[in-house]
């Protein structure tokens, strides 16, 4: 029989000793876990959890996100408690609607705040004083006026939104970024306040900053957004670099955050 010497370990604050992000991505999403990590800061974690979800994206099949929500939401590191868990999905966020999610989210934790990506989308456009908008998106048309009419009752003018007529996840991770940047680029009009590229599923985040320098003026992505707020959510002011001029707003439009 093996016994071990009496030890007493050193122990820390750990690894991710600042914040922890939780996330409940698609199962067919290929772009946002990995714009998560590029983004994560020092100290902060981001953890995930995907929802069983068809690879055909329209309002029908995004409704039915809300019914596994709440069992998600569990699964996101019960025990270390992220202080906030979103639902990374745009289009589903607003099929679904924010407090429904909402909802859902603390049934499953109740000990995190509730976030979904189109939450995120708006505090950034409001943050950066977006009010006339255009939106490019990969999604069917009965998505996109959908989201029309959702951003118009939040109160934003959306001038133009163009979707791709793509309707699975794994066609919307395959656009490659350079399409991503000549799209923002043709949408772009000079009374539009900012450009917002819609989807969790999209590879826009990797153009950002070349598509800001080109048109002087903000550029949104679903992942981009959604992180921003997250972060200033849970306290984290970092100014992250490459990632669009977002980073550089302390959140002053979203309660209940503490510096650290």
């Amino acid at each position: 029989m093996i016994l071990s010497k009496p030890r007493t370990p050193e122990m820390d604050a750990g690894r991710h000793h600042r914040a922890r992000l939780g996330f409940i991505l698609m199962s067919t999403d290929l772009a946002c876990e990995a714009d998560c990590m590029d983004m994560a800061p020092g100290g902060v974690a981001v953890h995930f959890t995907r929802l069983k979800t068809d690879d055909h994206t329209t309002n029908e099949t995004l409704a039915r996100h809300i019914d596994d929500m709440a069992d998600a939401a569990a699964r996101l590191q019960p025990d270390m408690r992220p202080e906030v868990i979103s639902y990374c999905c745009t289009s589903g966020s607003i099929i679904c609607g924010e407090q429904s999610v909402f909802r859902e989210i603390r049934k499953g934790a109740p000990w995190t705040q509730p976030m979904c990506i189109v939450t995120g989308v708006m505090d950034a456009l409001r943050e950066v004083g977006a009010q006339k908008i255009v939106v490019g998106t990969p999604y069917l048309d009965e998505i996109n006026t959908a989201e029309a009419a959702y951003l118009a009752q939040a109160g934003f003018d959306v001038l133009d939104i163009q979707g791709l007529q793509l309707a699975t996840g794994v066609e919307f991770g395959r656009v490659t970024p350079g399409y991503w940047k000549q799209f923002a680029l043709d949408l772009d009009r000079p009374d539009a306040d900012a450009i917002f590229m819609s989807c969790s599923g999209i590879r826009a985040l990797e153009v950002v900053d070349e598509i800001e320098q080109i048109v002087g003026k903000p550029v949104i992505t679903s992942n981009q957004a959604q992180f921003w707020s997250c972060l200033r959510r849970a306290g984290i002011m970092d100014d992250l670099q490459g990632f669009g001029q977002i980073f550089k707003h302390s959140g002053r439009a979203i309660s209940g955050t503490v510096p650290r």
